[in-house]
């Protein structure tokens, strides 16, 4: 039996809102960067609240920035507010509804004192993820580098993810294995039609029949598996609907729903996603160059609306088919490209290296992430050795980061109900979750963003020509090569089969193999360059993939942790 609207997420997991925040109604205290929550009630009664009435809160900071929160709907008569403080000290709040008769819910003001976080979670000691300022990776809001190291989670919030026990054991997982993000579609999902049981969790659909309002108590039972990815440091890329939903439900009603997401949520270390292959149409679309156009127009006004709604200005993308830069009308509505490449196996290296190379050069510039490549084990393909060669051909190409994903994890899979059939009648496999997030992909990408993290990543500079032999528009699968300039040297050799020249080498510099499926090392030693800086190193230690890494001896002084 689902819980209430008013006391769901309480009854269904018996916490507050979150572990890192004293929230007390009296007081009104917070502290810095993390969500703090009340409610307010109305004593007037409405035959439709969601539809009928919309509330906001309008904080005063202590610097006097003003900043609009929109509020959501609870149920019955309770609307609440999340807010996530960015300075320290005295905030003053006043309430603003469309009602304006309604004195419990219009011209309410309050204080809100704030203080210094003082816990271990890097999402509340940095601050929320934004764009850098040279726009081409992720910081926290001091400035803290962050690495985008996704997994692909699409229908996570449903009841194919079991809470707590399904939900928090692949969480773990992914912590352990440093994961950074997880992808995740709030409650209108791709690979279903409209109101498709699948997309259910305990407390039922995201959506009234019809679109005729929106569930809270499904969101209730989302809540908690939101704040589990904060609470655990991971950022949800919070993915609000699969790109066809709009033709159905209209733009209208699909502000309304980015809206509630947008109050939901908007107070925690979130991103936004606008859509799932925001042009694409559904699959069985008898209006498919109709739709393409509508979908890209409407998404577009969405990325407007997003940006004046979220007053946490949290960086917007969307997830498309090819390029996100292509999925609407003016690209500088969004602030990194996204891109998804194909699920060919080795025939998606060409699309991923030139998608990656061309969004990196294209204006306006902004971070890059393959948000979507060959799933590892989709088409019984795709095995780890090609999920090794797609996070380091993307980030020696540039990328800010890197997705993963596992076929039998984005649509969830279980032993006693696997997905079954798309609406184009085919099924993408049946491998259970369980067994998909032990497929060795996700801890060998984990292991490779340990290697970066060693050294300043983000000042890496895609660099083919350091090294002789390399990839080639002739051949993909020769070695890729990146630099911090007189500190790091980085190669990946998808094949060994040559030893590698390196060109421009400074003097001083340590070599060592690293091995992409364990994390061991090899060490070669000091490196010895040439009267023209160039130094030959010595054969791969076997046939394989490798990644060979030139150091100088203050290379690691600039590490993040």
């Amino acid at each position: 039996m689902a819980p209430s609207h008013s006391l769901s997420r309480r009854q269904f997991c018996g916490t507050v809102l979150a572990s890192a925040v004293s929230v007390n109604a009296q007081k009104r205290a917070a502290v810095l960067h993390a969500p703090t929550e009340w409610s307010f009630e109305s004593g007037k009664q409405y035959t439709d609240p969601f539809n009928d009435v919309e509330l906001d809160v309008v904080f005063i900071s202590p610097s006097g920035r003003n900043l609009r929160v929109p509020a959501f709907w609870a149920g019955e008569s309770t609307w609440r507010v999340r807010f996530a403080p960015q300075e320290t000290g005295h905030y003053s709040f006043t309430t603003v509804c469309t009602d304006t008769a309604n004195r419990d819910l219009h011209g309410r003001t309050g204080p809100l004192d704030v203080g210094l976080y003082t816990g271990s979670n890097a999402l509340y000691a940095h601050g929320l993820v934004q764009v850098s300022e040279d726009r081409r990776h992720f910081q926290h809001a001091d400035g803290t580098p962050f690495f985008w190291l996704a997994d692909t989670w699409w229908m996570g919030l449903t009841t194919r993810l079991s809470w707590p026990d399904g939900f928090q054991t692949l969480t773990a997982d992914r912590v352990a294995k440093g994961f950074t993000v997880a992808q995740i579609v709030a409650g209108l999902y791709p690979d279903m039609p409209p109101f498709d049981p699948r997309g259910a969790n305990e407390a039922g659909l995201a959506w009234q029949t019809d679109f005729a309002r929106i569930n809270p108590a499904y969101f209730d039972m989302a809540d908690v598996r939101i704040q589990h990815l904060a609470d655990r440091g991971i950022v949800a890329c919070i993915v609000g609907a699969w790109g066809y939903f709009l033709p159905i439900m209209g733009v209208a009603k699909m502000k309304q729903h980015w809206r509630y997401l947008i109050a939901r949520w908007g107070a925690y270390p979130v991103m936004w996603c606008l859509a799932g292959e925001g042009t694409m149409p559904y699959y069985l679309s008898k209006t498919h160059d109709a739709d393409i156009v509508t979908q890209k127009h409407g998404w577009t006004e969405l990325a407007r609306y997003v940006k004046a709604t979220d007053a946490f200005a949290h960086p917007i993308t969307i997830h498309p088919s090819r390029s996100a830069r292509n999925c609407v009308d003016d690209p500088a509505l969004i602030d990194f490209d996204m891109l998804q490449t194909g699920h060919d196996d080795r025939r998606s290296a060409q699309s991923t290296v030139d998608t990656v190379l061309h969004s990196y050069h294209a204006e306006p510039t902004m971070p890059v992430i393959v948000g979507e490549v060959c799933y590892e084990g989709i088409q019984e393909a795709s095995r780890e050795e090609v999920q090794r060669f797609m996070f380091w051909a993307a980030i020696l190409s540039g990328a800010a980061g890197h997705t993963y994903g596992a076929n039998g994890i984005w649509q969830v899979n279980t032993r006693e109900k696997p997905y079954g059939l798309s609406p184009h009648g085919h099924s993408w496999g049946d491998t259970p979750w369980e067994v998909a997030y032990q497929l060795p992909g996700s801890g060998q990408l984990g292991l490779a963003k340990k290697l970066l993290a060693r050294y300043r990543w983000w000042k890496l500079e895609s660099k083919p020509d350091l090294i002789e032999p390399h990839w080639t528009d002739q051949n993909y699968w020769q070695p890729f090569a990146a630099r911090v300039p007189g500190e790091l040297m980085i190669a990946f050799a998808p094949v060994s089969w040559k030893a590698l020249l390196f060109k421009g080498v400074s003097a001083g510099m340590n070599a060592f193999f690293w091995n992409p499926t364990d994390g061991s090392e090899r060490a070669i030693g000091p490196v010895t360059p040439d009267g023209a800086g160039n130094w030959q190193a010595p054969e791969f230690p076997i046939i394989r993939d490798w990644v060979l890494v030139l150091e100088s001896a203050t290379a690691r002084t600039g590490m993040v942790k």
